[in-house]
């Protein structure tokens, strides 16, 4: 079987694994961070390096005011970052924001924008080659930046993977040897033939006789990810394309495997079978689902962050527009967090912000989105519910706070907006629960000078 297979050495070489470093973060703060700034307001600029400074980031920047110059500026100078203001009377639209994209090439972009401006560019950071910081909310920045640094490294950890899965042919001995690599061959109908040791043990079995046993009596055949044997495929297929299956292990577990190979044809040129290498990728499946979580969820909390609030409004008002069923959301701000950090400590503010969120998320069924929308403003999106039923939830919540008997004692002011009955998209909905927030503080205002007064 071996020396027929050394063309598949072409398919598959080598799987690279990638890891998180807690310390890339303090990496990005101790080497000086070059930056062009594309923004007309002087002082925004300077509060955006003050914040960078405040991070830790030894920052170096040029300022220029428009595309044009941004154009002229990155032909004869490299930058880490660029950082430009959106909207500009200068250049706005999709079409401005890509081509600052094919000016800036690999260098990460950071948009500065307004509450309203985020929405015009929500889609385009979804790929994440974009991200976005509101002017209200130029505290984010340093982490946006470290976001996009990480996600740059993450991409050029991907291309070098790919260039090691295209290397040549030249280690099959090696390969066969590979404990890495599951090697089989299976007839026309996929049913297995004959394999290595490799993907014996893969698949939990002791001997080959034990796994050929088990693949006759089952009827499993091998196939490519869509339900069809291999003999479905055409007869004239030489070579197959990579594709990620499950199997099933002996124990009953899952692995994830990623398939690439070849057929085998006989002296009349008919279908004889395939041979296939088969890799384990699930550990490597599970740690890229975890950076993925990563990318969506705050820090502190382990709530979702501020993009993972976005594309779950986003996902409802679509689900909403299918099904005709409204959806609601609750701001909720932590009343007196800097009172809380002043008295206490910053310590004790991130706990109290830790033991909001733990309430939030005992509160949320497991369609609902709880996130934590940055600083002390937190967010729960409740799908198929109307504003009734979400104020009973927030009554729970403040409940729920009320009879917490750590200290300090927290409290919160929360506002309900619904779609699509108080807005139309997610800037506006957002925009409503905001104003009915500070209407719930304003009131509570007006009820403890009454008190004092009386």
């Amino acid at each position: 079987m071996w020396p027929a297979m050394s063309n598949l050495a072409q398919n598959e070489f080598h799987s690279v694994q990638r890891s998180f470093h807690p310390q890339s973060a303090a990496a990005h703060r101790r080497r000086p961070l070059s930056i062009l700034f594309v923004h007309r307001d002087a002082d925004v600029v300077d509060s955006c390096q003050e914040e960078l400074k405040k991070a830790q980031f030894i920052v170096n920047s040029d300022f220029v005011l428009t595309l044009a110059q941004c154009t002229q500026q990155l032909r004869s100078q490299t930058y880490d970052v660029v950082v430009a203001e959106y909207p500009s009377p200068s250049w706005k639209g999709q079409q401005a924001l890509q081509l600052l994209h094919q000016t800036a090439q690999e260098i990460p972009l950071v948009f500065l924008t307004t509450a309203m401006g985020s929405e015009s560019i929500a889609k385009l950071t979804a790929d994440g080659a974009f991200d976005y910081v509101e002017r209200e909310h130029l505290p984010q920045l340093p982490m946006a930046v470290r976001r996009v640094l990480n996600e740059k490294k993450l991409r050029a950890e991907l291309e070098e993977a790919g260039k090691a899965l295209r290397h040549s042919q030249s280690l099959y001995r090696a390969l066969v040897e590979n404990p890495a690599y599951g090697i089989c061959r299976c007839d026309p109908d996929g049913k297995f033939l004959d394999l290595n040791k490799a993907l014996l043990t893969m698949l939990g079995y002791e001997t080959n006789e034990e796994l050929l046993a088990a693949n006759r009596a089952c009827g499993i055949v091998l196939d490519l990810g869509e339900g069809k044997p291999l003999a479905q495929n055409s007869p004239e297929l030489v070579r197959i394309e990579p594709v990620e299956v499950e199997w099933k292990r002996k124990n009953g577990t899952t692995l994830k495997v990623r398939l690439s190979g070849r057929g085998v044809f006989d002296e009349r040129g008919d279908c004889a079978g395939y041979e296939i290498i088969a890799v384990d990728v699930t550990e490597q499946r599970a740690l890229e689902d975890h950076l993925r979580r990563q990318t969506l969820s705050d820090s502190l909390t382990g709530l979702g962050n501020h993009r993972r609030l976005f594309d779950a409004l986003q996902s409802e008002i679509c689900r909403t527009k299918r099904t005709g069923r409204e959806f609601t959301v609750l701001l909720l701000d932590l009343d007196g967090l800097k009172e809380i950090n002043d008295r206490f400590g910053h310590v004790t503010g991130n706990r109290a912000l830790c033991r909001l969120a733990q309430i939030l998320a005992d509160c949320c069924r497991s369609v609902d989105t709880a996130a934590r929308q940055g600083g002390d403003e937190f967010a729960l999106v409740l799908p198929e519910t109307g504003a009734a039923a979400a104020t009973l939830v927030a009554r729970r919540i403040c409940a729920l706070l009320g009879k917490d008997i750590e200290e300090p004692a927290l409290s919160v002011s929360v506002g309900v907006a619904s779609y699509p009955k108080d807005a139309e998209n997610v800037g506006t909905l957002l925009y409503a629960a905001e104003g009915a927030l500070y209407a719930m503080k304003e009131q509570r205002s007006r009820g403890a000078r009454a008190v004092q007064k009386g």
